[in-house]
Parts: C-alpha cells; sequence; structure tokens
C-alpha cells in the first residue's frame, strides 16, 4: 500500500491531455493491422512473435510529434496500447486457428469462413479485456514495486524519453523498408533463393541451411543469443544428430507414418515423417514441464486474484487515473460474449464447450496477468495452458458423444479461444502498466484495448485465409508449427492414431534437455522446425552478443546501440512480414498473367543462386550495423 501512496504518474491525475482522440484511434488500429499482420505471418512462419508495444510507441512518437505537430504523451500510451493488441491476439490466434484450416482441407470441405475465423478470435480477445480488468487495480497499483511488468515498463520508459521520437520512429521505418525491399527481391521477384542449403559430404542424408530473411534476423537479435542458441542446439539434434540416425539404421523398416523404406527417403522427407513427431512429443512436454514449474506460482496467483476479486475496493472514480469501466459492464459483456459462444451456429462449441472456455478463460486470464508480470510476456508459457486446455476439453467433449470432426474441431475452437484470451489478457496488463507509470486513464485504455481486439480479430481472419489459400498451412512455406502441434494433441486424443514411440522419443529429450538446465521450450522449438529457419535466427543472436561484449563502449552508448537495433530489426519483422502477405494475395489472385506477372517472370530468369543469396544477407547484417553500432558515430560527426 505504501507503493500506492507515494508513486505519482508522470502525468498527474489532476492534469487533462488528448489521450481518447480520433487521430489516436485510427493510428493505433493502423498499428494493430500492421504489426498484427506482420506477428501472424512471423508466428506460423518460425512459431515465434515479438512484442510490438515499444515499435508502436516509436512510430507514435514519430507520427505524432515530427508529423502532426502533437504533444500529448497520453496519445502516445493509447496508440501503442491499440496497437499491441494486434499482436497479442495474432499471437493466441495463430497458436490453434489453423488447424481448422488444415482438417477442413483434409475433410474435403475447402476452408472455415473468414466470419468464423474473425468471431473465435473476437470472443477470446473481449474475454481476454474483461477479465483483466478487475485485476488492474490490486496487480498493478497495490503490488506497484512487487511486480516488475518488465514489458510494459520498458514501453513507459519509451515513452518518457519522447524527445528522441522521432529519430527512433526514422529507425523503425527504415528497417521496415529495408526488410520490405529485401522481402519482395527474394521471394516475390526471386532474383535470390531466400532458403539455401547443403548436404554434408560423406554424411549421408547430413544437411545444413539457412533462410536468409530479415525477419529471421530480426527474431535472433531481439531474442538474444542465448534462447537463439537454444534453438540452434535442438536444431542441431534433429538435422545433425537424428536425420543420418534414423537414415543409417533404418535400413529397408518402413515406420509409420512413412509408407517406404527409410532407405528411399532423403533428409526432408525423414523430417517431414519422423524428426516433426519427435519435435512435437518434445514441445508439448516442454509446455507442460512449463505449466508444472509455474504451478506453485500459479496456485498462489490464482488464490490472490481470488481475494483481491472478493476484497476488491470500489474505484475513486473522481480521480481520473483510477477510472475502470464498470464492474457491471464486465460482468454482463464477459456473460454475454459466453452466452455468444454457446449460441452463435458459426462457432464449433456446445454449451458445455461454453463453460469450459468460461472456467479456463477465466483462470488463465488471472494466471496470465499477474505471471506476466512476474517474469515478462516473453515467459508467459501460454503453449503449456493451450495443451492443458486441449487434453481436458478433448476428453471431456468426447465423453460427452462430441466426437469426430465435430468434437476436433469443438476442441480446437475451445483451445483458440482460451490461447487468445491468456495472450490478451497479459498484453492489457503489460499496457496498463505502462499507463499507469505515464499517468493514462485506465477507462479509456480499456476501451482502447477492446477497440483493438476488434480490428484485429477482423484483419486475422483475413491474413489466415490468404496464407491458406497461397501456400496452406503446414507447408514448407508456412509451416505453422505450435498449430499443427496442437492438430496432433486434439488428433492423438480423439483418435488414438498418432506415432506414440516416436512422441514419447520426443518426451524423453525434453526431460532430458530440463535435468541439465537447458530451457525447454526454446530446445524443443529448434527440434520441430526445419535447421534453416534456426539457423537464420542464431546469426541474430550472435550479432546481439558482439554487440553486447564490445570493448572500449560506454554502458550508456552500449545501452543506446542495442535498443537500437531492437528498434531496427522491430522493422524488419515488421516490413517481411507485410510483404508476406502482400505476396500471399499476389499467390491468391494469380498475378502471373498481369504486367507484375511480367516483371517477376522477367526476373526469374536472373538468378543470383546461393552464394547471392548469402551476400545478399551480409548486406542486410551491414543494414543493422549502420543502424545501431554504426549510427551513434555518424550522430558525433553531426554534432560536432
Amino acid at each position: 500500500m505504501n507503493n500506492e501512496k507515494e508513486f505519482k504518474p508522470f502525468i498527474s491525475a489532476d492534469r487533462v491531455m488528448p489521450e481518447f482522440t480520433v487521430t489516436s484511434i485510427f493510428l493505433g488500429c493502423l498499428l494493430a493491422v500492421i504489426f498484427g499482420a506482420a506477428n501472424a505471418y512471423l508466428g506460423l512462419r518460425v512459431g515465434m512473435t515479438v512484442s510490438a508495444s515499444i515499435p508502436a510507441a516509436v512510430i507514435s512518437m514519430g507520427v505524432m510529434r515530427v508529423i502532426l505537430k502533437r504533444e500529448s504523451i497520453l496519445e502516445n500510451n493509447l496508440v501503442q496500447t491499440i496497437g499491441s493488441a494486434g499482436e497479442s491476439l495474432a499471437a493466441g490466434a495463430i497458436f490453434t486457428l489453423p488447424a481448422m484450416f488444415i482438417w477442413m482441407k483434409d475433410w474435403g470441405l475447402g476452408s472455415p469462413s473468414l466470419f468464423k475465423i474473425a468471431i473465435i478470435a473476437l470472443c477470446g480477445g473481449l474475454l481476454g479485456v474483461l477479465f483483466m480488468i478487475p485485476l488492474r487495480k490490486a496487480l498493478i497499483v497495490k503490488e506497484h514495486g512487487v511486480l516488475p511488468y518488465p514489458e510494459g515498463t520498458a514501453c513507459a520508459e519509451v515513452l518518457l524519453a519522447g524527445e528522441e521520437g522521432g529519430s527512433k520512429a526514422s529507425v523503425v521505418f527504415a528497417g521496415l523498408g529495408i526488410a520490405a525491399l529485401y522481402k519482395f527481391i527474394a521471394d516475390g521477384l526471386k532474383i535470390f533463393p531466400s532458403e539455401i542449403e547443403w548436404e554434408i559430404p560423406g554424411y549421408h542424408n547430413g544437411a545444413f541451411g539457412m533462410d536468409v530473411l530479415p525477419a529471421l534476423l530480426g527474431v535472433g537479435y531481439i531474442c538474444g543469443y542465448k534462447i537463439s542458441g537454444y534453438m540452434f542446439a535442438g536444431a542441431i539434434v534433429g538435422w545433425i544428430g537424428l536425420i543420418p540416425l534414423f537414415s543409417l539404421f533404418g535400413g529397408d523398416t518402413i515406420l509409420y507414418p512413412a509408407t517406404v523404406p527409410m532407405s528411399e527417403l532423403g533428409f526432408w522427407a525423414i523430417w517431414n515423417n519422423y524428426i516433426r513427431y519427435v519435435g512435437a512429443g518434445a514441445v508439448a512436454c516442454g509446455g507442460i514441464l512449463s505449466l508444472i514449474k509455474s504451478l506453485p506460482l500459479i496456485v498462489d496467483t490464482f488464490a490472490k486474484a481470488m481475494k483481491d476479486y472478493s476484497n476488491r475496493e470500489s474505484s475513486d472514480n473522481s480521480i481520473r487515473t483510477d477510472q475502470d469501466m464498470s464492474m457491471k459492464t464486465v460482468l454482463i459483456g464477459s456473460l454475454l460474449v459466453v452466452i455468444a459462444i454457446g449460441l452463435i451456429p458459426s462457432i464449433p462449441v456446445n454449451f458445455v464447450g461454453a463453460l469450459l472456455i468460461a472456467v479456463f478463460g477465466f483462470f488463465f486470464a488471472t494466471v496470465s496477468s499477474r505471471l506476466v508480470g512476474l517474469v515478462g510476456s516473453s515467459n508467459n508459457p501460454v503453449s503449456g495452458m493451450a495443451i492443458a486446455t486441449l487434453l481436458i476439453s478433448t476428453i471431456v467433449l468426447k465423453s460427452t458423444g462430441m466426437v469426430g470432426q465435430e468434437g476436433m474441431m469443438g476442441s480446437i475452437a475451445i483451445g483458440s479461444i482460451i490461447c487468445i484470451i491468456a495472450a490478451i489478457a497479459g498484453d492489457a496488463s503489460q499496457d496498463l502498466k505502462t499507463g499507469y507509470i505515464v499517468g493514462a486513464t485506465p477507462k479509456k485504455q480499456q476501451y482502447g484495448e477492446l477497440i483493438g481486439v476488434l480490428i484485429s480479430a477482423i484483419t486475422i481472419g483475413g491474413v489466415l485465409y490468404l496464407l491458406s489459400a497461397a501456400w496452406g498451412f503446414g507447408s514448407k512455406e508456412i509451416p505453422a508449427p505450435q498449430a499443427t502441434l496442437m492438430k496432433l494433441v486434439v488428433e492423438g486424443v480423439m483418435e488414438g492414431n498418432l506415432p506414440w514411440s516416436l512422441i514419447f522419443a520426443g518426451s524423453g529429450i525434453a526431460i532430458a534437455v530440463e535435468i541439465i538446465g537447458i530451457p525447454v521450450l526454446p530446445f524443443a522449438v529448434g527440434l520441430y522446425l526445419p535447421i534453416h529457419l534456426s539457423a537464420g535466427i542464431m546469426v541474430g543472436g550472435v550479432i546481439k552478443l558482439f554487440f553486447e561484449k564490445r570493448k572500449n563502449v560506454s554502458e550508456e552508448n552500449r545501452k543506446q546501440q542495442i535498443d537500437r537495433g531492437i528498434l531496427y530489426t522491430s522493422g524488419l519483422i515488421a516490413g517481411e512480414g507485410l510483404v508476406g502477405v502482400l505476396l500471399a494475395i499476389l499467390a491468391v489472385i494469380k498475378v502471373g498473367d498481369s504486367s507484375l506477372g511480367d516483371i517477376i517472370n522477367l526476373s526469374e530468369s536472373v538468378q543470383l543462386g546461393q552464394i547471392g543469396a548469402l551476400i545478399f544477407f551480409v548486406l542486410l547484417i551491414l543494414t543493422l550495423f549502420k543502424f545501431s553500432i554504426w549510427y551513434k558515430e555518424k550522430d558525433k560527426s553531426n554534432a560536432s
């Protein structure tokens, strides 16, 4: 309580500034669409998403201050609040919803409608915001100084250092533009391959490859050397260890799910038929282990949350910085959404499923809201929550007679909504923490979250539909690792037709990795995905390590250079994601007969090959140096 009484926000409660304005809402919605689409593409490609709060805040400051000449920090905060909702909803949706597309294609039923995807995402997003609102005063205000909320606090620091907004925004936009051009040259014009690989001489079916793409460089830099290294280690076990072993000892054995002897399979076929299942077992086990390790914290969190619900003090609505949406609105809104889930035909869930969503959603929203305050959004075990939910909900639906296609679609719908609830509740907590520090109006932020969820739900449906139509989920271009795993979990419970020996082998590897103290999930994701993705991410991690270990640099300059690199690589991720969505649109509308198609066909006659791809990737790396460690030197020379 002392923290609550002593803390003074940057903008005091008695000051009134522009906040919930048409400008901030429009810009926030635009960024929600951009970062939602970019993160959906990134997550479906590499199985990871990145926080959009800081890039959204920086872009907002650049546009607001430099172009529109508006100075309100509260407007900028509302922009990042709405904008980050797009990234979080995308992160929750891509974990599960692509499984619907894969199933319906396999069953000859086409694809789920845009409305079905959008309404499932919207219901999850709305419940995530509404379930979190009653916890704001307890978690954000009363425990200020106890729960750090790392991403929310970092975003507040960026907003408070708003004088640099213009120059920082230019770094994000530079990354976005360079990545967009690079991606279009590589995967649009196909002047050089974005994926390069070599077989290892004298090592049968041993292979190494790398995707030379901006988003992977960005993910590796933002995640850092350790996380990138764990992923790469998992990939090495799979591609340099297990694939050649399968090839060496398999001989004429035909092992399900393959239909030909192992001796006839190349390294990609062995990965597709066997290593993916070993990796899936490792990822599932890793998610469950992370949930088990978090159990004491989860139980404590839920107990405190329930106490806070029951002892909740009414907010003093006369104080601007203490105004929440009314509890009556929250309760009625939550009830209406749960009822709608059970009644809307497009959501393949009956009232038993809606009840499961209400119970699990409420539980994981309260857990997620507090957990991200302690360990950050990046370490929130959403995948573990999703796996646990899917296992229990699939068993319950099966026991009530909801089986087959209906039961599988119902289970994945429940898992989708729970995933989105957990992701959005965590994001709302971080955003409200930022708002608490800068002196925002909580009620306006909460409305902003709801607007961001609405816009993002519409966007995510379109993005998923486009990517499915262009390449298909589970393909080499869009592997959709988490959704493919969730699909396997549901099928395993419903039909029992999984290669359990491979899955248990992966679980054994995950347990061994946990015992020796290595974080399981990044290692398991590396084992599950092709080495090409992890290798590209590893390059970014090594560059970040180099920046961190440079000598003869002051700590202040080092921090500024690394932070500028984070902004630039955030732009790289957004730029590639947006062009990835654009290429999906071009693939769907068949541009081959158009003038643009003629340009693309002409460009394909210019092939630079793998050496050309490496040269372009090195040039891309040099741009990261230019906008980070070399950028300061330029500033100094200008100053002099």
